[in-house]
């Protein structure tokens, strides 16, 4: 195959209209697996296909861009980058968009592993490639996108890769489009920087730069701009992600329009800030730290609980699996976790759902929609291992009945999400106790028979039926 790869090149190069010749080269590629085509093409030379991108001819032009695709995709990055670095240097500023993307998105690949060692940053950073790179952001916002993708994650390396994208005002520029005019731009600079927090050495400079207590102040000046809600997720996202990396009541304490803002969206009628409130609740809940900030503040975080439950009851379907999700968060608590103190917090916040939570979660689990039975399995799972939550199940008429139970949810996932609720009761050490010996045996050979256990019982009765 890597003959007829080579004669088909030959070919094209002798052509003044490659079309045909183009097309049967591109379907000669597709034929063959990538890892294949890599010892096909590795000693190819692809400049005849760079040099056909020259053309007015659109159909040739994709035709090229196609099979550039599908050959470098199988080439290492070092390859291309010390191969045809001119050629992806001169598509950086060709006037066809998916020559301009196919040229980015190989640079992006190539550069990205330069930034690997010091040599390679050298090299991307202190020479003429730093140049062109600023030139071609100025083309459009998808490729000044791009560009700030890809120090973002030379950045995110280390320590000495991010001195050298602070040094070359690219990231400098990323953190300007932050207060810039533009709110759609500004949302994605907002992603952009919350990859970057998550290192270490990213949130240092992230703080030296003051970007904390501007996107608090953001988050503050949001009431007043009608446009708040294109961006105001992104930024108690950032927030969100830099509690749980950092300390929940270190940046609850010292950006408290975070957490007050958390409250107010999760209060809002719009799903889409709801949606993003729920989804920072639940992961605040997912430590103890985070736990106690929510309890701190007592009614408020009430008045949340209690909105929680009404949307996993009868919210749209989305908004109750994400409340669903939230509230099983809210309620873990690992073995080693369980004082007296953090179960008596989980407890209350249980009761506070509703007046009967177990009848509540245990309609919700029967209702005909795989993601709201799994999610309602969670919030069952979440308490399963703290011993109220086995006293809880002991005195629901049916409820360890209905645990043992195959026969509901025949789904995968909830199949997979009862054996984890079967797991976490069986492997409690209070279980036995609570829960009386007889139902703890059929527990432990539920979970030694595994998820998807069928009974020879009912496996004879089947094929006698058949």
């Amino acid at each position: 195959m890597a003959a007829s790869i080579e004669s088909l090149l030959r070919e094209i190069s002798g052509v003044e209209d490659p079309i045909e010749e183009l097309q049967s080269l591109k379907t000669a590629l597709l034929s063959i697996p990538v890892s294949s085509l890599r010892d096909s093409v590795s000693g190819q030379r692809l400049h005849v296909i760079f040099s056909l991108l020259n053309s007015s001819d659109r159909e040739q032009v994709q035709l090229c861009v196609d099979i550039l695709e599908r050959i470098l995709l199988a080439l290492s990055p070092l390859q291309v980058v010390q191969n045809y670095r001119a050629e992806l240097q001169g598509g950086l500023t060709h006037p066809n968009e998916t020559v301009k993307i196919l040229a980015l998105t190989q640079a992006i690949q190539s550069l990205s592993k330069l930034s690997h060692s010091k040599p390679g940053l050298d090299k991307l950073f202190h020479t003429d490639l730093l140049t062109v790179m600023k030139d071609v952001m100025a083309k459009s916002d998808v490729i000044r996108y791009r560009i700030y993708e890809l120090v973002v994650e030379i950045a995110s390396v280390s320590p000495i890769s991010l001195g050298y994208c602070a040094n070359s005002s690219v990231l400098a520029q990323l953190l300007g489009e932050l207060t810039g005019d533009d709110v759609l731009i500004r949302a994605t600079a907002i992603e952009m920087v919350t990859t970057l927090a998550h290192s270490q050495h990213g949130r240092q400079y992230l703080a030296q730069q003051g970007i904390m207590d501007k996107i608090s102040n953001m988050i503050r000046g949001a009431e007043t701009d009608p446009f708040s809600s294109l961006y105001l997720p992104g930024l108690v996202k950032f927030f969100g992600n830099l509690a749980i990396m950092d300390s929940p009541q270190q940046v609850c304490e010292t950006y408290p329009a975070f957490q007050n803002k958390v409250f107010e969206m999760a209060l809002d009628p719009d799903p889409a800030m709801i949606g993003v409130a729920l989804d920072t609740l639940g992961l605040l809940g997912t430590t103890v730290e985070g736990k106690q900030v929510l309890q701190k503040t007592g009614e408020k975080f009430k008045a949340v609980l209690s909105r929680m439950s009404q949307l996993a009851s009868s919210g749209a379907t989305e908004l109750r699996v994400r409340s669903l999700d939230a509230i099983s968060q809210l309620l873990s608590l690992q073995p080693e976790q369980q004082t007296e103190d953090l179960l008596a917090l989980t407890e209350s916040w249980f009761q506070h759902l509703s007046k009967q939570p177990m009848d509540m979660f245990r309609n919700i689990s029967t209702q005909p929609f795989p993601e709201l039975h799994c999610g309602a399995l969670r919030i069952f799972t979440a308490i399963a291992a703290q011993p109220w939550g086995q006293r809880l199940m002991i005195s629901t008429p049916g409820f360890v009945e209905f645990v043992l139970d195959r026969s509901t949810g025949q789904t995968k996932e909830a199949k997979d999400a009862k054996f984890e609720l079967v797991g976490a009761l069986a492997c409690s050490s209070t279980a036995a106790e609570i829960l009386g010996s007889q139902h703890f045996i059929r527990l432990k050979a539920y979970l030694r028979e595994g998820p998807y256990y069928v009974s020879a019982v009912a496996s004879v009765g089947t094929e006698g039926a058949e």
